[in-house]
C-alpha cells in the first residue's frame, strides 16, 4: 500500500495536535509518512519558549500560558501524551500531574473613584480530572448555575470575615455567617415564592425547580461538583411554559434586586460585587431568553459585543457592563482590536459561552498553572513522543508560498510548496537535534543551538545577532552580502513530497504565504480578511524578595499567588510565577525569590512591508518602555513596598552585571508579539461566520488548523487549538471520532 505523505507547515499546538492523533491508530505508518516543516529552530508558535543559557536557564515565553479547568480536549490529549511518553518515575514532570497544579485564586481589579480595589476570588475545587469533564451542557443547567455561582460569591463574603454593614435594608449578623448566608438565600427564596404565587399556572414547575436548586444551592464543593454534573431530561429543553415562567421570573427578580440593593452600591465593596455577580447572571439569563438560544445557539449572540448584549438584556450599565468580571473577560482574550484599548470588541456569543464553560465545566482548580515553561510542559514531550515514533521534523525550513494547480480530476489542490532553507546543518543527512536538558528536563533553548550549523552561518548570527524567527528579519540581506547569494530555497511538489498539507500557520500568515490561494478561494480569502488578530506584548521580572515583601498582602489560606487581571494600561494582567524557579539554574547569590509575568495587548496602527525589518526593534523598545512605565508609575498599587508614585526600587531586580538603578531592567525579559504567526487571534463581532472547517477550502488536499478555524470554541486559546488539530486528524484520518463541545454553537 502507498504511503500517504503529510507535509505538516508550522509547530504550535494544532499542528502538533493534528500529528499526535493521526499517530494514535494502530499501525499508522504503514498509512502515513509525515513530516514537519518549522521555521527556526523549536515548536510552539504562540506558545513557544526557551531556555536563556546565561542568565540561569531561566525560562523566557510569549507572555502568561494558564490552562482552564474546562480544557477538556486539551488535558485528554496532554495526559495521553504523557502516557505514552511514559517518563521514568522521578524524573522532572514525569507525569501529567507534574506537569500541571491547579490553581483557583484569581484576582480582578476595580477602578473606584480613580482608586484601584483588589476583588480576589478564589474558586472552589471540584473533584476531578478535567480529562473526563465535558463542555456540553443543556440550558437548565446553566439556569441551575446561576444559584450555584450567587452561592459562591456569597461564600467569599464568609470565607474573607466581612459582614454586610447595618442598613434599613440588610440583616446584619455581627457574628454569624452561615445566620448571614442562610438569610439572604431567604431572602430570594421568599421573593421568588411570592412571584411564583402570582404566576399560578406555572407554580408547579417553577416550585419543583427551585426546590431541587435549594436542595443543592447550600452543599459542599464537592456536592457542588457531582450537582453539576447531572443531566436535566431532553424533554425538559424545550419547554415554552418553563420558559415564560423563567423569563416572568427573572424580570421580577430584577425589579426586586434594583430596589433592595441600588442605593448600597457606592459605599459597600462586598454588597456591590454580589450585586454584580447576580446581576450578570440575571442578564445572562435574560439574553439567553429573549434571543431563544435553547432553539437558536450561541452563535446568533454573535452579532452582538459582548457588552453591547449585556446591555441589551438588562445588566447594570453603570456597575456591571463594564464591571472587573467583564474588563477581565476582555483583557482575558486581548479582545481590543489593532490593540486600542478604546475598541473592545468580542462577540457576545463566544464570551457567552467560554464565560459559562469556564465556570460550569472547570475540574480540579478553575485554572492549572505549569510548573515549567509551555516548551518544557506542552512541546518537549509531544516532540519526544512523535519524534520517536516516526514523524520527521524539519527545522528551519520557512514557508514562503502555497502554489494552487488542479489534480487529475481537474480540483484545485495544492500543486507546490516553496520553503527557504534558513541555516545549513554540520551534518545534512542528520536531523537537528532541538533541544538541551536543565536539571534533567529536556527544554527547548532560547536561541538556536548553532554548534550543530556551519560555522560560518553561526558566526554571521552571533555578529548581527539574527532572529531566525522572525518575519522581518535581516537574515536574508546578511546572507547575500556575506556569500553572494540569496538564502537556498526548496520545492515540494505534490505527488512527490507530499499528498496532503496541513496548514498549521496562523491566519496571519495568509496574506503573505498564501496569496494566490486567496486570489481564487472567495470563502478563504473572506476568513483571511475577517478573522482578526492583534499583537501583544509581554515583560518578566526576576526579584530578590518574596511576594509578600513587594508590598502584596492578599494571600488565601491555600498560599496560592495571585493571577490578577483587569488592571492598568499598558499591561492589564500579572501572574506571580514563583513555581517556576526551581526549573531553571540560578547561583545561589543571583537565585530569585520571585518571579512576575506581565501582559497585554499592544496597539499596532498598521504593519509595514517585510522589507521594513527595523520594525520589530521598534516594537520591542515600545514594550520596554511600556514595562518601564507600568513599574514607575502604576505597580504601587499592588506592590506599594518596592513602588511609589513615579518610582521603582530598582535594586531588587536580579541583574548578574550588578548595574544600578533604572539599566537593571536590561536583564529582564520583554517581547513584542507582531509577527502573523504571533498574534493573537481575535473574534471580533460577526467573525464566526467566516471561519472555516478543518477542509472547508475548495483545495481538496489542504487542511487548515489553528484556533482560527471552525471549532465551536472560535476563540483564541489553547482549547480551540487542540480541538482544531483533533478535527484536522479526523478529516484525514476518520480519528477522534468524537471532540468535546465541538458543537457549542448549535441549538441544544
Amino acid at each position: 500500500m502507498t504511503k500517504q505523505k503529510i507535509a505538516i507547515l508550522g509547530g504550535g499546538v494544532s499542528a502538533m495536535t493534528s500529528a499526535f492523533y493521526l499517530t494514535q491508530q494502530a499501525n499508522w505508518q504503514d498509512k502515513y509518512d509525515i513530516t514537519v516543516y518549522q521555521q527556526g529552530w523549536r515548536l510552539g508558535g504562540k506558545g513557544a519558549s526557551g531556555r536563556n543559557a546565561q542568565l540561569g536557564e531561566r525560562i523566557e515565553e510569549h507572555g502568561l500560558h494558564v490552562w482552564f479547568g474546562a480544557y477538556v480536549n486539551s488535558f485528554k490529549t496532554i495526559e495521553a501524551v504523557y502516557d505514552q511518553l511514559a517518563r521514568p518515575a522521578g524524573v522532572p514532570l514525569a507525569t501529567w500531574q507534574d506537569a500541571f497544579k491547579p490553581h483557583s485564586f484569581v484576582v480582578l481589579q476595580e477602578l473606584i473613584e480613580e482608586q484601584w480595589d483588589t476583588w480576589s476570588i478564589d474558586f472552589p475545587q471540584i473533584p476531578g480530572n478535567p480529562a473526563n469533564g465535558t463542555l456540553e451542557f443543556h440550558f437548565w443547567e446553566i439556569v441551575q448555575f446561576v444559584y450555584v455561582w450567587l452561592k459562591k460569591f456569597i461564600d467569599d463574603l464568609e470565607y474573607k470575615g466581612k459582614l454586610l454593614k447595618k442598613s434599613s435594608k440588610v440583616a446584619v449578623y455581627e457574628d454569624d455567617h452561615e445566620g448571614l448566608l442562610t438569610h439572604f438565600y431567604e431572602q430570594i427564596k421568599d421573593k421568588v415564592d411570592d412571584i411564583a404565587d402570582e404566576f399560578a399556572e406555572f407554580k408547579d414547575d417553577v416550585e419543583e425547580s427551585l426546590a431541587q436548586i435549594s436542595d443543592h444551592i447550600r452543599v459542599s464543593s464537592l456536592q457542588v461538583g457531582q450537582f453539576l454534573q447531572k443531566r436535566v431530561d431532553d424533554k425538559e429543553l424545550n419547554n415554552s411554559k418553563h420558559h415564560s415562567a423563567l423569563a416572568f421570573l427573572l424580570r421580577k427578580m430584577k425589579k426586586w434586586l434594583v430596589n433592595e440593593f441600588d442605593d448600597l452600591l457606592e459605599d459597600h465593596d462586598d454588597i456591590r460585587r454580589i450585586y454584580i455577580c447576580v446581576d450578570l447572571g440575571l442578564a445572562i439569563l435574560t439574553g439567553l431568553l429573549d434571543d431563544k438560544v435553547y432553539k437558536k445557539g450561541f452563535g446568533v449572540l454573535n452579532q452582538y459585543d459582548f457588552r453591547q448584549w449585556l446591555l441589551k438584556s438588562g445588566a447594570n450599565d453603570k456597575y456591571s457592563v463594564h464591571s472587573a468580571p467583564v474588563r477581565g473577560f476582555y483583557d482575558l482574550v486581548f479582545a481590543y482590536e489593532d490593540g486600542n484599548f478604546d475598541q473592545p470588541n468580542v462577540e457576545a456569543g463566544v464570551a457567552c459561552l467560554a464565560m459559562l464553560r469556564i465556570a460550569l465545566c472547570y475540574r480540579g482548580g478553575v485554572m492549572w498553572k505549569m510548573q515549567a515553561g509551555m516548551g518544557d510542559t506542552i512541546f518537549s514531550p509531544m516532540y519526544e513522543l512523535l519524534s520517536r515514533q516516526g514523524v520527521k521534523f524539519e527545522f528551519f525550513n520557512q514557508v514562503t508560498e502555497l502554489v494552487p494547480g488542479k489534480d487529475l480530476l481537474q480540483q484545485d489542490c495544492i500543486e507546490q510548496i516553496n520553503l527557504v532553507q534558513q541555516v545549513t546543518l554540520i551534518n545534512p543527512d542528520k536531523e537537528y537535534v532541538p533541544l538541551v536538558d536543565v536539571k534533567g528536563l529536556a527544554c527547548w533553548p532560547s536561541a538556536p543551538l548553532l554548534a550543530q550549523i556551519d560555522p560560518s552561518q553561526a558566526a554571521l548570527i552571533i555578529e548581527h545577532n539574527i532572529n531566525l524567527e522572525a518575519f522581518w528579519s535581516t537574515w536574508p540581506h546578511v546572507y547575500q552580502a556575506a556569500f553572494g547569494q540569496p538564502l537556498p530555497t526548496k520545492t515540494l511538489k505534490r505527488g512527490v513530497d507530499f499528498d496532503e498539507v496541513i496548514f498549521g500557520i496562523s491566519v496571519g500568515g495568509l496574506p503573505h504565504v498564501a496569496a494566490k490561494l486567496l486570489d481564487i478561494d472567495v470563502a478563504l480569502k473572506q476568513t483571511s480578511d475577517q478573522v482578526k488578530t492583534v499583537a501583544t506584548q509581554a515583560f518578566q521580572l526576576w526579584l530578590d524578595v518574596p511576594l509578600q515583601q513587594l508590598g502584596w498582602t492578599d494571600i488565601p489560606d491555600s498560599g496560592e499567588e495571585p493571577i490578577l487581571s483587569g488592571f492598568s494600561e499598558p499591561f492589564d494582567t500579572w501572574a506571580s510565577m514563583d513555581q517556576l524557579i526551581c526549573r531553571e539554574t540560578w547561583s545561589p547569590e543571583l537565585e530569585p525569590k520571585n518571579v512576575a509575568y506581565f501582559c497585554s495587548a499592544l496597539p499596532v496602527d498598521n504593519y509595514p512591508p517585510q522589507s521594513q525589518t527595523d520594525f520589530p526593534d521598534i516594537c520591542t523598545d515600545k514594550v520596554k518602555d511600556n514595562a518601564i512605565f507600568k513599574l514607575k508609575n502604576q505597580m504601587f498599587e499592588l506592590w506599594p513596598d518596592v513602588a511609589s508614585v513615579g518610582e521603582f526600587a530598582w535594586q531588587h531586580l536580579i541583574d548578574p552585571q550588578n548595574r544600578s538603578g533604572e539599566a537593571r531592567f536590561d536583564s529582564q525579559y520583554w517581547r513584542a508579539n507582531v509577527d502573523p504567526s504571533e498574534r493573537y487571534v481575535l473574534s471580533v463581532t460577526g467573525s464566526s461566520a467566516y471561519r472555516l472547517d478543518t477542509d472547508g477550502s475548495i483545495f481538496q488536499n489542504l487542511y487548515l488548523t489553528g484556533d482560527w478555524i471552525k471549532t465551536g470554541v472560535n476563540a483564541g486559546c489553547v482549547e480551540a487549538a487542540v480541538m482544531a488539530g483533533m478535527q484536522t486528524s479526523r478529516a484525514i484520518s476518520g480519528y477522534p471520532t468524537h471532540i468535546d463541545g465541538e458543537n457549542g454553537f448549535d441549538p441544544d
